[in-house]
């Protein structure tokens, strides 16, 4: 039995966080030496053009004399970025507006393109 087959047995509590094509798996473990330590796992789903589909996984370990400058400065980025940034997610709110615009407004379309539109190119440079 490979070395992690062991350690996926040591499980000792777990936590799931579920967001949209990503999940990440919070688990507490146990050493040889009976001590414990946090594995964070992110698992994000990437479908084929099949429809088939696989997961890639990231893992970090996370050991007891880290836990207090781990949480300070995760602490410290996400306050950070709320401060700075809000709560609101962008990307959601720049696909709504997106879908707004390409929704209910009409494309212009001009019939003769304007020589700003082009790049004047010699073939000699090419």
């Amino acid at each position: 039995m490979r070395e992690n087959d062991m350690l996926e047995k040591e499980e000792i509590f777990s936590k799931v966080l579920r967001a949209g094509r990503r999940t990440y798996f919070f688990d507490v473990r146990a050493t040889k030496a009976d001590d414990y330590y946090i594995t964070i796992t992110e698992s994000k789903k990437f479908t084929e053009e099949d429809g088939s589909f696989h997961f890639k996984k990231h893992k970090i370990y996370l050991y007891k004399e880290d836990f207090n400058a781990f949480a300070e400065i995760l602490d410290e980025m996400t306050s950070y970025v709320l401060n700075h940034k809000g709560e609101e997610v962008i990307s959601e709110r720049h696909q709504k507006d997106f879908k707004k615009e390409y929704t209910t407004d009409k494309i212009e379309v001009s019939e003769t393109p304007s020589s700003s539109s082009f790049t004047d190119i010699d073939f000699d440079d090419i």
